[in-house]
C-alpha cells in the first residue's frame, strides 16, 4: 500500500513519544521496577467512598472524614479494636448516621455548647506522610471552635517496643470565636463489648471513697458505690462486665487504661495527666468508661481544662496500642502483674 513506510514511521514516533512520557512520569515502571505500595491512600470502606487508609507493617488504620473525623478501624494482625454498628456499615452519602467506632469530642460534657457539625459533619482530609494524615473540621461559628486531628502510625522507640506499631491521635482545639472558651479533650471510642477494662490506680490517692464515680439518674454522681462487677485488685480497678449503671468516672493519674478483649488482645490507651491542673468535667475526671449491656464499651480519656482566648488553641494526644495478652478462661482472672509489665515495656518512652 502506498505511503505505508511513512505511516509506520509516524506510528513508531508516536509510540516512542508516549513511552518517553510514561517513563518521565514513572521512571520505576520504565526500568521494570514495581513501585513500593503506598502506606497512605483513599479507599472505599463500607459506605464511605473517601476513607483514608494508613498502614505500617502489621498495623492498619482507616479514618473517616465524611462523618465526624473518626477512626473506623485500628487493627494489628487483622484484630480490630473498634466497634462499628451494622447500620453504619450500610451508610450512604446524604443519609443521617449514628457515628460509632473511634470517636473524639471535646467537653465539658454537661456545659459545652452543642456542636453537631463538628460531631458528625463532613471534614476535610490531607495525607501528611508515609503513614499519617490530618482531618480538619468545618468552622462552627456558634460553638466558636474548629478541630484538627492528626493521626500517625508510629514504630516503637525502645529496644523492647521496637517491633510494636502504635497509633498517635492528636486533637487540636482552636478557638475561632470572639469569646474565651473553657474546653477539654474528650476521647469517646467504641470497642467491642464482652471484655474486661483495667484502670491503674497509680500512686496518688483518689478523691472518691470507692475510687470511682458512678453516674446515677438525673446526673447524680455516686462516689460511694459498690458493685460486684467492679473490683480493686493489685493496684488496679477491674470492670469485669457491664455494672449496675453504665457510666463510670475515674480520677487516676497513671496515664493509661487497658481493655482486654476476648480475642486475646489488649487495647491500651496512653495519655498525659496533669495532677496539679484543673479538670473541668463535673467530677474532675481523667477517665470515663461507658459500659452498657450490649455489644460495645466506650473508653474515654479526658484532658485538663484549657482556657482559650480568641485565636488560641490547645492539643491533647492519645496513643493507642494493640498487644497480645491472654483473656482469662472461665474461673480464672487476669494476671495483672504480667499485664502491667507488658504495658510498661511495650509502651515505654526513652
Amino acid at each position: 500500500m502506498a505511503g505505508t513506510p511513512h505511516l509506520t514511521a509516524a506510528l513508531g514516533f508516536i509510540l516512542g513519544s508516549l513511552t518517553s512520557l510514561v517513563s518521565a512520569a514513572d521512571p520505576q515502571k520504565a526500568l521494570g521496577v514495581q513501585p513500593a505500595p503506598s502506606n497512605a491512600g483513599v479507599i472505599q470502606y463500607h459506605g464511605y467512598s473517601r476513607a483514608i487508609e494508613l498502614k505500617r507493617k502489621n498495623a492498619r488504620v482507616v479514618l473517616c472524614p465524611q462523618v465526624g473525623g473518626r477512626v473506623l478501624e485500628f487493627s494489628v494482625d487483622g484484630k480490630d479494636s473498634m466497634f462499628m454498628e451494622d447500620a453504619e456499615k450500610q451508610w450512604q452519602p446524604g443519609n443521617p448516621v449514628k457515628a460509632t467506632a473511634g470517636r473524639f469530642d471535646y467537653g465539658p460534657e454537661l456545659t459545652v455548647i452543642p456542636h453537631p457539625e463538628l460531631w458528625s459533619g463532613e471534614w476535610s482530609h490531607e495525607i501528611t506522610g508515609e503513614s499519617s494524615a490530618r482531618l480538619t473540621s468545618q468552622k462552627d461559628d456558634r460553638a466558636g471552635i474548629r478541630l484538627v486531628r492528626d493521626f500517625q502510625l508510629v514504630e516503637g522507640d525502645t529496644s523492647e517496643a521496637k517491633s510494636t506499631i502504635h497509633l498517635a491521635c492528636k486533637q487540636t482545639i482552636h478557638n475561632i470565636g470572639k469569646e474565651v472558651r473553657e474546653v477539654c479533650h474528650w476521647g469517646r471510642s467504641f470497642s467491642p463489648g464482652g471484655g474486661i477494662c483495667v484502670i491503674p490506680l497509680g500512686d496518688r490517692p483518689s478523691r472518691f471513697p470507692s475510687k470511682y464515680a458512678m453516674y446515677e439518674e438525673s446526673a447524680t454522681i455516686n462516689v460511694r458505690n459498690t458493685d460486684e462487677k467492679i473490683r480493686e485488685r493489685d493496684g488496679f480497678l477491674e470492670i469485669l462486665a457491664p455494672p449496675r449503671k453504665p457510666k463510670l468516672g475515674f480520677d487516676a493519674t497513671a496515664g493509661w487504661l487497658g481493655y482486654l478483649m476476648p480475642n486475646n488482645t489488649l487495647f491500651v490507651k496512653r495519655f498525659p495527666t496533669f495532677p496539679d491542673r484543673v479538670y473541668n468535667e463535673a467530677a474532675g475526671l481523667t477517665i470515663s468508661v461507658w459500659y452498657p449491656t450490649g455489644p460495645r464499651i466506650e473508653l474515654e480519656p479526658i484532658g485538663p481544662r484549657e482556657r482559650l482566648q480568641p485565636g488560641e488553641s490547645a492539643s491533647f494526644t492519645e496513643e493507642w496500642w494493640l498487644l497480645p495478652f491472654q483473656f482469662p478462661r472461665e474461673g480464672e482472672q487476669i494476671d495483672l502483674k504480667s499485664l502491667d509489665t507488658l504495658v510498661k515495656t511495650q509502651t515505654a518512652r526513652q
